[in-house]
């Protein structure tokens, strides 16, 4: 094997969005369409993503607007994001549904930085675990190709942790906006 080939960065990058695919599903007080893409409508005789139902757009900085295709499925998609548990108010009327991002206490705020972190966290265990499946790899090397690869190896789990705090923060200071 040669030395060259071992690159922790593409499954790094896989990480990175894992996380920010996370971090989307985590409220802020701002309105976010992301936050709806880990609910399931279950239409049609088997669950499915919002987004594949309706249009979600932007009402304003706290209000999201779901517009389905089809309007016979307005309560089904009610139900699913009422029963989410995602801290949305949601209403019903003619055209579709407003999910309303109620204003987050000092409370709320403290406990979504604690998940914040906790994702953080997950993260850092899956690019140690990246890590140590390269280490394995570069077992097999000759001690030069070795000593080459430990370098560029610590170099990309240093650049995807450095790529990892940096949405950290974002969505810490997003949460606390």
């Amino acid at each position: 094997m040669d030395g060259n080939k071992i690159d922790a960065n593409m499954d790094g990058n896989k990480i990175a969005e894992w996380l920010r695919k996370e971090y989307l599903g985590i409220r802020s007080g701002q309105a976010n369409p992301g936050i709806l893409d880990s609910v399931r409508v279950e239409v049609y005789g088997s669950p499915m993503a919002i987004n594949q139902l309706a249009t979600v757009t932007l009402g304003d900085s706290r209000s999201l607007r779901v517009v389905p295709w089809d309007k016979s499925v307005i309560n089904s998609i009610d139900a699913a994001i009422r029963e989410s548990n995602l801290g949305v108010s949601v209403s019903v009327d003619d055209q579709g549904i407003r999910v309303t991002f109620p204003q987050l206490t000092a409370e709320n705020r403290q406990s979504l930085n604690k998940l914040v972190k906790q994702k953080l966290e997950e993260a850092r265990i899956r690019v140690r675990t990246e890590r140590q499946k390269a280490l394995n790899a570069i077992e097999g090397l000759d001690e030069d190709a070795q000593t080459r690869a430990k370098l560029k190896l610590q170099k990309d789990v240093d650049e995807i942790n450095r790529k990892l705090e940096e949405l950290s923060g974002k969505k810490e200071a997003e949460i606390m906006a």
